[in-house]
């Protein structure tokens, strides 16, 4: 009996540890804001220029500090199989994540930003924006 005793008490204890450890757990709450993805591909006036594409990366790198960025990548064409939904057109991109579109518009009205591109802009023909936020 004392075997029937001992793992009675053995799974109550478990069961009231897995009870407390589940009320413990946090809550998946709902986002109230929705992270903002900005991702802008860049097509060179000259295209084949070492010097006008390492002046773009320069600039983009400028964009940094900019405080309402959580993350940035800035990239080049990868030398991945060629599809027919592949674009490696462009030159240059970034990619940024932001908290929200109040930080993305933080971002676009920022000083840095206004000066890359007015140093920058006369460097490129073409530029493609996509923003996109969680769902």
């Amino acid at each position: 009996m004392k075997k029937t005793q001992t793992r009675r008490a053995f799974v109550a204890a478990a069961a009231l540890s897995a009870s407390a450890a589940v009320t413990a757990m946090p809550t998946m709450e709902p986002k109230e804001k929705k992270q903002l993805v900005h991702h802008v591909f860049f097509w060179l006036k000259n295209r084949d220029s070492k010097e006008d594409l390492a002046k773009l990366l320069a600039g983009l790198r400028t964009l940094e500090k900019i405080e309402t960025i959580r993350k940035l990548h800035i990239g080049v064409p990868a030398s991945t199989e060629k599809r027919d939904v592949v674009d490696s057109s462009y030159q240059a991109s970034e990619l940024m994540f932001f908290d929200d579109t109040a930080g993305q518009k933080t971002y676009q009205d920022h000083p840095i930003h206004q000066k890359f591109i007015k140093d920058c802009g006369h460097l490129w023909e073409k530029v493609i924006v996509y923003d996109s936020v969680d769902v």
